[in-house]
């Protein structure tokens, strides 16, 4: 390793570095050592320090005052590039330890996304604009990995029984019901409201269903089972917003959406729930974490604001199930 490179790397310190800039700013020992609250000897003593480190002449001292060398310009530019790393890290620090800023990432099922997952990081944005929320959809199956090696600092998603574990941490908010929706313009949409659609008829429609594993599938078989049908054959498994918005669009199916997703879908002209009853018990929507893993305090900030949501009745508001505290596994049910 060079002898520059070593000072570079190693030698050089904080105080070093304010030192050269002040030099250059002021191009004066005296209004240098004013500014840095230094006597005058001080000063000229560490700018001698710093140049038997290099071996190098950084300033010419004259009458007039001083004047970076070449070597010096180089240096000076070093100094003033870490000394704003080191302001813009230590702000940012400050930032996230407040809680202004900062980076979470958030796993969401499909079921959460446009009430709760909406709704926090609005109130999170206007609290703190400058936190960054990554967001990735998906199902469990996907999204619990990335929660256990890190990637994920929390997941808002329906707390299914079948994926309690002893690591995981879960905190149930809100119940919400369940709708049947197809596209705006599909014949059971624009019957008239009095005309309840048949099971009959969805039965033999093209579906695009939560994947077998989920307990709203499970539901909605039985449902079909319970008017002596058997279920859809013609079906798509997702639990991707898009893809069920693609099908519902190009094949004319149907699908079984929570009950914010579905006002989202209607207000949006997306798709429209039909007037039929689905009476089924599901697990509820809410948070999930790793248990021994302190969160950060931008994702601590977005967790209180997923439950600032649902207590605040901006999803389902007779669904508020909690607005605190973890249950151990997946559902109390």
């Amino acid at each position: 390793m060079s002898q520059i490179d070593r000072v570079l790397r190693s030698n050089l310190k904080l105080r070093h570095l304010q030192m050269l800039v002040a030099l250059d700013q002021f191009r004066h020992l005296g209004r240098a050592s004013e500014f840095l609250s230094q006597t005058q000897p001080a000063v000229s003593k560490s700018l001698a320090e710093v140049e038997r480190m290099f071996g190098l002449d950084l300033f010419t001292r004259s009458t007039r005052g001083t004047e970076p060398t070449p070597f010096g310009e180089a240096v000076v530019r070093f100094a003033r590039s870490v000394l704003s790393d080191y302001a813009r890290t230590r702000d940012e620090i400050a930032a996230v330890a407040s809680g202004a800023a900062g980076r979470v990432s958030v796993g969401a099922m499909v079921v959460a996304t446009p009430g709760l997952v909406a709704g926090a990081v609005e109130r999170l944005k206007r609290h703190s604009s400058l936190t960054t929320v990554h967001i990735e959809e998906g199902d469990l199956t996907r999204l619990l990995p990335r929660l256990r090696v890190g990637e994920l600092d929390v997941i808002v998603a329906r707390l299914e029984p079948g994926y309690a574990s002893p690591d995981l941490s879960t905190e149930p908010l809100v119940e919400e019901a369940m709708r049947i929706v197809v596209r705006p313009d599909h014949p059971l949409a624009t019957a008239r409201k009095t005309k309840r659609p048949p099971w009959a008829e969805l039965a033999r429609m093209p579906w695009v269903m939560p994947p077998p594993w989920a307990s709203s599938r499970i539901k909605l078989n039985q449902m079909f089972y319970s008017q002596q049908l058997d279920p859809p054959s013609d079906i798509v498994e997702s639990a991707s917003f898009l893809v069920t918005l693609t099908f519902l669009r190009q094949r004319g199916a149907a699908a079984f959406v929570a009950d914010n997703v579905a006002r989202y879908l209607a207000k949006e002209g997306l798709a429209k729930a039909l007037p039929i009853d689905v009476p089924i018990e599901l697990p509820p929507i809410g948070l999930l974490t790793l248990r021994n893993r302190r969160p950060s305090p931008a994702a601590e900030q977005f967790m209180n604001c997923c439950r600032e949501t649902a207590a605040g009745k901006d999803v389902a508001p007779s669904a508020v199930r909690s607005r605190g505290g973890s249950t151990e596994g997946v559902s109390r049910r």
